[in-house]
């Protein structure tokens, strides 16, 4: 008697490329049909940017003057807006994942919040709240002189508003897969909660740091709605690749796809890094 004739031999490691083929084998049409539909109607559009792309064209458009100042300004403001999101969103984590308070599902309900609020919306809320005549805005423009809207200040704020919350999210849920007993050790020898979660729990939740960091800052690169309502598309000041493309896809379409396909290469880079962490199992 063979090992694949054996009982229980379907489950074993070396039949596994046995398995996967009757599984392959076993397909059953009528999911087989919508799932290449689905993947179809997600790739073609990403098809056809590179099949119309301007190739020949495509070095005299990406050095454009416009074009790298957008790109100088998409890749500074979603930099600050990345380490703003670190400096408030690590601490945030750490509350949402370690400490136990009243409020907590609400606090991080509405934390998540501007993942679904559409970016329009968020740029109304900031522009309530920041602008000249907003909640706090009209007290930092009446003590201090500082107006946020329509300043590249602005388009870090906007970006950090909807980037922190993929930040934050990424660290919770490594914190919450750390074993809290490496602190509760530390502090038990006489280190601080701060220091034990600066020596202890820091090094442990790099990965998931780096990964929330890559992700918030993929989403800052690419954002549109918020920046455009509260910073305004001011070239050289506000406008970013997104606000670029938009503004070229009325006048110059070349121009408008040229700018698509570096945000495309963006995100397939940002995609292809975090590949063993989120797309893969363990």
């Amino acid at each position: 008697m063979t090992p694949l004739d054996k009982p229980g031999a379907a489950s074993h490691p070396r039949t596994g490329g046995t398995r996967r083929r009757r599984i392959r084998a076993g397909l059953p049409l009528p999911l087989l049909l919508p799932g290449l539909v689905a993947l179809v109607f997600l790739l073609l559009p990403l098809v056809a940017l590179l099949v119309r792309a301007p190739w020949r064209s495509l070095p005299d458009l990406l050095t454009s003057t416009e074009v790298w100042q957008a790109l100088q300004l998409s890749l500074v403001s979603a930099t600050a807006a990345t380490a703003v999101s670190l400096v408030l969103g690590v601490p945030l984590a750490w509350l949402l994942a370690r400490t136990d308070f009243p409020g907590r599902g609400l606090v991080r309900a509405l934390v998540t919040l501007p993942l679904v609020l559409p970016p329009v919306v968020g740029g109304v809320a900031l522009l309530l709240a920041l602008g000249r005549n907003g909640v706090v805005g009209k007290w930092l423009d009446t003590w201090f002189g500082i107006t946020l809207p329509f300043t590249t200040t602005g388009v870090v704020i906007a970006e950090a508003f909807v980037a922190m919350p993929f930040l934050v999210i990424s660290v919770e849920g490594t914190l919450r897969a750390a074993d809290p007993r490496f602190e509760e050790a530390a502090t038990t020898l006489g280190a601080s909660r701060f220091t034990a979660f600066r020596r202890v729990t820091l090094p442990l939740i790099a990965p998931g740091i780096a990964a929330g960091a890559v992700l918030a800052w993929a989403r800052a690169l690419g954002e549109f709605g918020a920046t455009i309502t509260f910073a305004g598309n001011f070239p050289g000041r506000t406008q970013t690749m997104p606000l670029a493309v938009y503004l070229a896809l009325q006048n110059d379409p070349d121009a408008a796809i040229a700018l698509s396909l570096v945000l495309l290469a963006v995100s397939i880079t940002v995609l292809a890094g975090l590949r063993d962490r989120w797309l893969t199992g363990s």
